[in-house]
């Protein structure tokens, strides 16, 4: 008996967990990509200057995590680009965001309540390919629980782990920006959600998958439409992942590695008023005269 089952959700879930994501939220999910590609700098400029690299970034952003999942698990990198419906639209949707006249087509998705839908139907098809990686991986792998919590977490985040080198396509290079040391909210609940789904597919997590993916949807998408619309880039697992990281791996780790590397302070010059500089260059002309 699941745990949820008390809440008459099991129907629902199951209605839910098999509504195909093509073309509606598909679509959702490839303008809000490539609408945060045309945030990044420089990206207006590659598009004017070279439309092929402009391209390959969009198809990154829209399809990175395939790409990225099908060289972990050996196959072609290229082998989702046999999906042609899916490349025109996404290419479709590349053209109007960045060359529409006017700007029509990107104001109008920009618009924040337009964009509030998208952002949350695009929490739709992220949940889905995160729990797409973990059963593919089950299916290899049945008994290796770390490469289905990898699969499950490159699926779901695996536009922003090449952004690295989706930065090379654009000229650009900012190692500083490495997914895996700044993690975003999207990438820390790929992470956790990866997990979720691994536990449930190994039957340790008590709950049915349609139930898990429409509770982890919920979840996904009204936190983003939250962030979203409060213009932050905070994340909900602050509050816990500071106590956690206080109990598991201490507060004073970082200060005394700052200490240890840091050089000792120089102590400061004393700055002299212009009463002792004036002073100080009168008896100079005194000596001197003398």
């Amino acid at each position: 008996m699941d745990v949820l089952a008390v809440l008459n959700l099991g129907e629902f879930a199951q209605i839910f967990s098999k509504m195909g994501m093509f073309p509606v939220f598909d679509l959702a999910y490839y303008i809000v990509s490539i609408l945060y590609l045309k945030y990044e700098p420089g990206s207006v400029e590659v598009s004017r200057r070279s439309p092929v690299a402009s391209w390959l970034c969009a198809m990154l952003y829209c399809f990175g995590s395939y790409i990225l999942a099908d060289v972990m698990l050996g196959g072609c990198p290229i082998d989702y680009f046999q999906h042609n419906s899916h490349i025109l639209l996404a290419s479709a949707v590349w053209y109007l965001i960045f060359y529409c006249p006017l700007n029509l087509f990107y104001k109008c998705v920009a618009f924040l309540p337009v964009k509030l839908v998208l952002v949350a139907l695009k929490e739709v098809v992220r949940t889905r390919k995160i729990a797409a990686g973990v059963h593919h991986a089950h299916h290899a792998y049945h008994h290796g629980f770390f490469i289905m919590i990898i699969m499950g977490y490159v699926k779901g985040s695996g536009v922003a782990l090449m952004s690295n080198f989706e930065q090379l396509l654009r000229g650009i290079w900012r190692p500083d920006t490495n997914e895996i040391l700044n993690m975003s909210f999207p990438t820390k609940a790929s992470l956790y959600g990866a997990i979720l789904f691994t536990l449930q597919e190994a039957q340790w997590l008590p709950v049915a998958k349609s139930t898990l993916i429409l509770a982890f949807t919920l979840f996904m998408a009204t936190s983003k439409v939250v962030m979203t619309a409060r213009h932050s880039h905070g994340s909900p697992f602050a509050l816990i992942e500071s106590w956690v990281c206080y109990v598991l791996f201490g507060s004073a780790l970082a200060g005394s590695e700052e200490d240890h590397h840091h050089p000792p302070a120089v102590p400061a010059t004393p700055v002299k008023t212009k009463e002792e500089l004036g002073e100080g260059a009168r008896r100079r002309k005194v000596k001197k005269a003398e």
